[in-house]
């Protein structure tokens, strides 16, 4: 059957859909993947089909990606000046694709999926790749401006009840061009699509694993769990022989990464990683981007290497710890490689995956304004010596390693096309 899985984003949000889009090609299906022209490199290399959407996406734009990535207003600027101009080019891209489509899947960025989906009578399903997007009242997200509402949340459902009543008035207007897609497309108006307006009514795949969170009362109907789905192929430029002899050469390292958004504006954080290495007398790899050897400011101690990538399968399960922004993907490698964790979250989920993470027992968070050498060798110093920590990180492994979200999206994704037959 021919499936759509639409998506937007950095190699974060694209990488889930390849994984998916493989498993699904290699069950017989014809898979395309519709996203940013920037990758059709990466989707064609993984032998799927590959549709253009706008918006385009310039990851060498550090202005950009700055404001992205902004803790206080970064998820505002995304849809309000990025996602909610370009809707209309987005839906027109798109009409074609899920026109011809049994099945259309849906990434939380892509409004106009929903509202296609509805106008064509295509068969909509939707994805989700972390806890936050499903705002429960029950367990509060972690909000990027104030992060420390949580803690408040948690003594009162009243309090839970109003916080989130306050997030939905605060960005009820962000999305005003989609209300407008849909009058346009001769449909009633829908749910808000910052919240349960994105949800799929048939079947929400919920592409994280099951120690991040349980299912809750108010959680959409026909959501599965699934596990992460990693996929590996997408944007890899190999394992550099220079890291590989770095690995043999002493004893497991620190790896500081900031995934493959807030490496493209990553302030001071190698510069402090790197001060902080030095002081706790550990050796460490840095991965620094396509762009990010220019920004390393001073030679590197011989203890230090830095590359601008390698597989987080392969690279974590050989580190101490793992530094990392708390990015969906990154962090279940870090989970799945059973070593503690210092989780540096800049925006959007990543202060509530840093926050599920360290009640987990596994991380230590430090705030990206907040990362100074001093603070980070003391978490550094705790995470590599605390037993309590490490043994809990490998009780979390177990548990991720076990779950196959591959197959499991796959089966729930069949069973849903067998019952429209």
């Amino acid at each position: 059957m021919r499936i759509v899985i639409a998506t937007w984003g950095s190699h974060g949000d694209l990488n889930p859909a390849l994984g998916l889009a493989v498993g699904l090609r290699d069950r017989g299906h014809d898979v395309v993947v519709a996203t940013s022209p920037l990758y059709r490199p990466d989707v064609e290399r993984a032998g799927v089909g590959f549709h253009a959407v706008r918006p385009d996406i310039d990851p060498g734009d550090s202005a950009f990606i700055a404001r992205v990535m902004d803790a206080h207003r970064g998820t505002e600027f995304l849809f309000r000046q990025v996602l909610m101009p370009a809707l209309g080019a987005a839906a027109a891209d798109l009409r074609p694709a899920v026109a011809q489509a049994e099945l259309v899947i849906s990434h939380p960025a892509t409004f106009a999926v929903p509202v296609l989906a509805e106008e064509l009578g295509t068969m909509w399903a939707s994805m989700v790749l972390a806890p936050m997007s499903f705002f429960s009242v029950h367990d509060v997200p972690v909000l990027p401006p104030a992060p420390w509402l949580r803690r408040i949340a948690e003594r009162s459902p009243l309090v839970s009840r109003t916080l989130v009543a306050m997030a939905r008035k605060a960005t009820r207007n962000w999305t005003r061009p989609v209300a407008a897609l849909r009058a346009a497309s001769g449909l009633p108006a829908g749910g808000d699509p910052v919240y349960e307006g994105q949800h799929s009514p048939h079947l929400v795949l919920a592409l994280f694993s099951r120690v991040l969170a349980d299912p809750q009362a108010d959680w959409p109907a026909h959501v599965v769990v699934t596990g992460a789905i990693p996929y590996n192929g997408a944007g890899v430029s190999g394992w550099p022989d220079a890291l590989e002899a770095f690995l043999a050469a002493g004893p497991p390292p620190v790896v500081f990464t900031l995934g493959t958004s807030a490496v493209g504006a990553p302030g001071r954080f190698y510069e402090e990683s790197i001060a902080a290495v030095r002081a706790v007398g550990c050796r460490a790899v840095l991965l620094v981007g396509y762009q990010g050897a220019s920004r390393l400011s001073a030679p590197l101690p011989d203890a230090v290497i830095a590359v601008e990538y390698a597989p987080h399968a392969a690279l974590f399960p050989r580190a101490a710890a793992v530094v990392h922004q708390g990015g969906a993907g990154t962090l279940h490698h870090a989970l799945a490689s059973g070593r503690p964790m210092i989780v540096v979250p800049f925006a959007h989920d990543q202060p509530d995956n840093a926050d599920r993470a360290r009640r987990l027992g596994v991380a230590r968070v430090i705030r990206p304004g907040r990362y100074r050498a001093r603070r980070v060798a003391q978490a550094l110093r705790e995470v590599l010596e605390d037993r309590e920590m490490a043994t809990a990180a490998a009780h979390v492994a177990a548990r991720v390693r076990a779950e196959d979200g591959v197959g499991t999206a796959c089966d729930a994704i069949e069973r849903l096309l067998a019952r429209q037959r």
